[in-house]
Order: C-alpha cells, then structure tokens, then sequence
C-alpha cells in the first residue's frame, strides 16, 4: 500500500524568514565591524590613545546639568551653536572664512555622509571611489540604494604604490558619470595625503557630481597640506567632511560634520531625521571645541609616534607607507594574517584590512607605540619577507 500522506515542509527557522524578506541586495552581505578585543594593546580603530582632559570633563559636566533637567523638550533641531562652535575652530584652523550655513554636522561622519548619499545618490545614480580607501564609502552607498563604482589607484599595477593622479582620476570620473564622488585626504588605510590637483580634475571630469572629501584626519597632516576646505568658494558642488573623533580624542562623542555652499547643506534637511542631534551630543561638542587648543594637545605626539613607526619599520625591511594621519599601512609581509595573529599572541591588536601582505596600525600613546615596535623586532625575522632585520 503506498502512502499518499505528503511530507510536511520543515517548518522555516527565524534565520530563514529573516533572509527570505531582506532586501535581495543585502543577503549574504556581513556587517562593519573591527574586532573589539579585550588586549593590552589596542590600535587596530585609529583611536585617539588619550583620555579627555580633566578640565574638558570638568566643563562638560558643569554644561550637561542644564541639559539634563531639560531633557523633556527635544534639542535645537538646527543646532545653532555647535555650527557656530565649528565654523569658530574651522576658521582658525584653516584660515578659511566661512558661516554657520556652510556647516551640517551628524552622530560621527559616516551620518553626515549618509546624508549626502540619501539626498544627491539612489536608483540608478552612481557613486565613485578610488580602491583602497575607507571602507564605509562603499557600505553607505550601496546600503542606501546607490551604485557602487570602484575606481583604481596605481596598487592596480604595483601592489605597493597607492598613489592617485589627477589624469587617472578624472579619466574614470568621465567614464562612469557619477553622481557623488568620494575623495580621502589623507586616505585611509594608506595614511596619503592627496595630490591637491586630484581635487580640482575630478571636479572638472565630473560635472554631475558630487564630490566630497573625506578630510578625517586633516589635523595629522604634514606641514604644507593644503585642505579642500581653500577651494570651496569656487566650488558649490563640493563637500569636506571633518570629524572629531580622532583628532580630538572624541570618538565616543560621535560628532561628525561637513562643510558645504549653504544651498548644499540646505539640501541634507530633507533627508536627516527630526533632531538627530541629541541636547547632550550638541553640549559635549560645543565644549570640547572651546577647548580645543587642549583636546588636540597629544596630535604632536602623535605624529612623532606614527613617525616612530614608519622609521623602526622600514629598518626591519617592512615596507611603511608614509603617512599623513594617526596611522600607517605596511607591507612587506609574507602572511599579513599570519602576522596579525602572532601580533595578537603578543598582546598587540592592529587591523587586517584586506590588502595582501599589508596591515594597519594606529600610532599609540609611547608605551602602547613601544610594545607594538619591540613585538614586530621579534616577529620581522620569520614575518617581513626582505632584508635582514636590524638589531
């Protein structure tokens, strides 16, 4: 007797129902993430190493007790202030004038970009960016519906050399067309400063873009690099984003902004949630800009230490790519994961960022610089594929 009875489907796991109604783009996709490890040392996210400063904590706190009391009503939607706090330090900065208007800021950069995104990107528009470089470009872009384009830089032929020209970059801005342009100066992971003409090329070859650049780590650069910020009179169509996350030692703060033509920033009004600023957020940066001469107190420091490590690895044959921000990429590796875990072995987190043979490290405070030196000493006889290391 043959029974008829049809097999029961297995019923469907909760991982199952997920996938089947996500988004088709997004399945199979992983999420940002650098590993938060519980280890001595840490440079593997290009934290500032340095606590706040007593007396910026001292004054935030003094600043918060009015805003705690008043956190029944939402925050200043425009946030009035903070703009007025950041255009003061820009100025100064830069030497640049500007206003208020030109300013737009969001919880850390990557929501300021998204703005950008959301309002000048979408279906069927294109955004370009130039392959390796920050991660987050091409995650925002594409998660907000918009076509990832990944342009080249010289790597393509010398798995070494990660320099961008102004005729190879205006050559792929007119033949893709974009609408959003991103630029990153100094470019993570390379730690390179652009070429400043590369600005001006794409803007020429890209005349429906778009164009930001990506100025995180501006106040690392080496003395006599111009910013993008000199160039926005001219230019309506272009965008510098800035953050206080490393610089300022602020990266818990999540405080990013842009700076733009005033009818730019007017635009990002469409697409930003009601009071994304938080009263407390606004308070906290408004503070540490007026302190701002002490927040970036340990960026000379810095650079000696990202100095350091650029000089101590190339005498153990690694090949360190000079930088212009808190952090350097380098190569030479014969098993840059291989090297990433015996890093961690010794205590010393540092970041794999997907290039063969290459790793990132953060320039640490002396102590946490030191242990990542005296741990690659070690390690550069049976992991840096060159020269005899010097003793």
């Amino acid at each position: 007797m043959t029974d008829d009875t049809a097999t029961a489907a297995a019923p469907a796991t909760a991982a199952d129902e997920v996938q089947r109604l996500l988004r088709p783009d997004l399945r199979g996709r992983t999420p940002y993430g650098a590993p938060q490890l519980d280890v001595p040392v840490r440079l593997n996210t290009n934290e500032n190493s340095y606590p706040v400063p007593q007396v910026v904590v001292d004054a935030v706190l003094a600043a918060l007790a009015d805003d705690v009391s008043a956190l029944n009503r939402y925050p200043d939607r425009e946030f009035t202030e903070l703009r007025k706090a950041l255009t003061a330090y820009l100025e100064k900065q830069s030497g640049v004038a500007l206003t208020p208007e030109q300013l737009w800021a969001g919880n850390g950069s990557n929501e300021v970009l998204s703005h950008v995104v959301q309002a000048f990107g979408g279906h069927r528009r294109v955004a370009l960016g130039f392959t390796p470089s920050y991660s987050m470009h091409p995650i925002i872009t594409e998660t907000l519906g918009t076509t990832w384009v990944d342009g080249l830089r010289s790597a393509a032929t010398d798995p070494d050399a990660f320099d961008l020209t102004p005729d190879s970059a205006a050559r792929q801005a007119r033949q893709h067309d974009p609408a959003i342009v991103f630029l990153c100066s100094p470019n993570n992971p390379t730690g390179t400063a652009l070429p400043f003409e590369v600005i001006g090329a794409v803007l020429e070859a890209a005349p429906n873009a778009i164009v930001v650049v990506d100025e995180a780590y501006a106040e690392f650069a080496r003395p006599g690099t111009r910013s993008a910020l000199t160039l926005l009179a001219e230019h309506p169509r272009l965008v510098v984003t800035r953050t206080m996350s490393k610089a300022f030692a602020f990266a818990g703060g999540r405080l990013g902004y842009l700076v733009a033509a005033p009818e730019l920033v007017d635009a990002l009004r469409l697409v930003r949630l009601p009071y994304h600023l938080s009263s407390p957020t606004q308070t906290i940066a408004r503070v540490a800009l007026e302190h701002a001469d002490v927040m970036l107190g340990t960026v000379e420091v810095i650079k000696h230490q990202r100095d350091r490590i650029v000089e101590r690895l190339a005498e153990l044959g690694a090949r360190p790519v000079a930088s212009d921000s808190n952090f350097v990429l380098f190569g030479g590796l014969r098993d840059e994961k291989a090297t990433w875990q015996a890093l961690l072995d010794e205590g010393v987190l540092v970041r794999d960022m997907g290039i063969a043979h290459h790793l990132r490290v953060t320039a640490g405070d002396p102590h946490e610089t030191t242990a990542f030196l005296e741990a690659m000493t070690r390690l550069a006889p049976t992991h840096v594929d060159s020269q005899e290391p010097t003793a």
